[in-house]
């Protein structure tokens, strides 16, 4: 496996459904040369490539320029399209690929941690053939981005084409949901199709909140073949509160890494099917959304009992009340813990930096407004102010995959 990394000091965050604010003009805004124009998608999902060639051109020109390349475009290009000539597609160099999947992350209007997208490491597995070769790709991945709680942003390609890759599960590490014939159910309700799908291929959990899945990997139209990953490989976090020890005995805990799994990397004309990345967590994801939301772990009652809150309609505020103590909690175990995680009004400070940065390089920052606002006291935010965000979808980018 090689790989590219880009040394930083900085935290790194990434993340893995209208409004926006213009910063400057797009990148090659000032061309009307056709290849430089910047290349635009109209759906988060993946969408067959119209014109492939034309994309490779595109990218090829932003990336000469952007890095300041002097020289080497025009035989890059004609090496390009005579690959496309020959095989109907092409393949990147790893310079390529790496600048491409940092860009991706530059594009992507959902995500409020672009201020780091340098940053990402990426690791080049496209000579990976089977599905235990992707799998123990994955475990070198984990390992790499976990770093001991001290988390790495970082990206593994597996090769394109056919027969495609994929990964089944939405992330690399997830909860089983299992249905409980009460109609509730034990762990995560939105992993219940995954675990349906991980039973029904002879995987059997056991049984309790925090089941870690197996990962689901599929080469073209076989079955889909499975991968338990090794409990020392996943790094979790018990979920304590600095003031209130009752928390601590709900037993509730997450894992430290997020790492996306489902989604394709559009790059330059090629759909990289398979592209698990991963960055670190924002508070809010866990304690607001993971574990909070009364459609996943519904966990807000349990913690205003725990925290001896007035819930009769003489507090009408008590669940706003169990979620500030809740993510205040989930901040507090990770840094306990020595986990890397970021809370959301630093994260959207980093963002407006992030902002400033791109109009200094003349570059308009789209953003998909209800995406990028947090969802805990979103007023404080400077980005809920923001009107003029929009949801521009640019390539390279990472798209969902049916």
């Amino acid at each position: 496996m090689r790989y590219l990394n880009h040394n930083t000091a900085e935290n790194i965050f990434l993340h893995d459904e209208e409004k926006g604010r213009s910063i400057n003009k797009c990148p090659f805004g000032h061309s009307s040369v056709k290849d430089r124009a910047p290349v635009k998608a109209d759906s988060f999902f993946t969408q067959p490539i119209k014109d492939p060639l034309r994309e490779g051109e595109a990218f090829l020109h932003q990336m000469f320029e952007e890095n300041g390349i002097a020289g080497g475009l025009e035989a890059r290009l004609a090496q390009m399209q005579q690959e496309f000539s020959e095989r109907g597609t092409w393949t990147h160099n790893l310079d390529e690929l790496t600048f491409g999947a940092r860009l991706a992350w530059r594009n992507s209007v959902r995500c409020v941690g672009r201020m780091f997208w340098r940053s990402l490491t990426v690791f080049d597995a496209r000579d990976a053939k089977t599905p235990q070769e992707i799998f123990d790709a994955i475990l070198s991945h984990i390992d790499w981005g976990t770093n001991g709680g001290d988390l790495r942003a970082a990206i593994t390609i597996f090769r394109a084409g056919e027969p495609q890759i994929r990964i089944l599960n939405s992330q690399l590490l997830l909860y089983a949901g299992y249905q409980q014939p009460d109609g509730t159910v034990l762990g995560d309700p939105k992993n219940l199709a995954i675990t349906e799908l991980a039973q029904s291929l002879g995987w059997r959990g056991r049984g309790t909140r925090f089941d870690i899945l197996p990962l689901l990997i599929r080469i073209g139209d076989r079955e889909p073949e499975i991968f338990e990953i090794p409990p020392e490989k996943v790094l979790e976090v018990e979920i304590c509160h600095e003031e209130c020890e009752a928390i601590e005995k709900l037993g509730l805990k997450w894992f430290a890494l997020p790492a996306v799994s489902g989604m394709a990397l559009d790059l330059g004309g090629v759909q990289y099917s398979a592209a698990p990345s991963n960055g670190i967590y924002q508070g809010t994801e866990i304690g607001s959304f993971n574990l909070g939301d009364p459609r996943r772990y519904n966990q807000l009652v349990p913690i205003a009992e725990a925290l001896g809150l007035d819930t009769s309609r003489n507090n009408p505020l008590w669940r706003d009340q169990a979620m500030v103590e809740l993510n205040r909690a989930v901040l507090y175990s990770f840094n306990r813990k020595g986990v890397r995680i970021m809370d959301h009004h630093t994260l959207a400070s980093s963002f407006e930096k992030f902002c400033q940065r791109e109009e200094i390089q003349n570059r308009t920052v789209h953003g998909h407004w209800p995406w990028i606002v947090p969802p805990l006291s979103a007023n404080l935010s400077w980005v809920w102010h923001e009107k003029g965000f929009n949801k521009t979808i640019l390539k390279p980018n990472y798209f969902y995959q049916k």
